[in-house]
């Protein structure tokens, strides 16, 4: 089980991510560049480039997954629910260094 808060204050930490809501969701931006974003109380949006973002899916099918809505973007689906906090943790960090940029 992952804990958005947790997910939330590290990112956060990340030199130049603020955060806020938008339609009662949560979102943490780099440069007013996407890194995660809360979808409901179940999920979470982090920014990936494809090539990490198969890597994820196959290395934690339990954390991260790429719903039809989300294919065509440059963005994996991280399962709150059953996820791995360490995975999710380092896909957060890997979301604002290609953000940075």
């Amino acid at each position: 089980m992952i804990d958005l808060e947790r997910l939330g204050v590290h990112a956060a930490s990340l030199d130049g991510v603020r955060e806020r809501s938008s339609g009662g969701r949560r979102g943490w931006y780099v440069g007013g560049r996407l890194v995660m974003r809360q979808e409901d109380d179940e999920f979470v949006v982090v920014r990936s480039d494809r090539e990490d973002r198969e890597r994820l899916v196959q290395e934690h099918p339990e954390t991260f997954s790429v719903p039809p809505p989300f294919e065509s973007h440059r963005k994996v689906v991280v399962d709150l629910r059953r996820g791995e906090e360490a995975a999710a943790l380092a896909a957060v960090t890997a979301a604002w260094e290609l953000q940075r940029r």
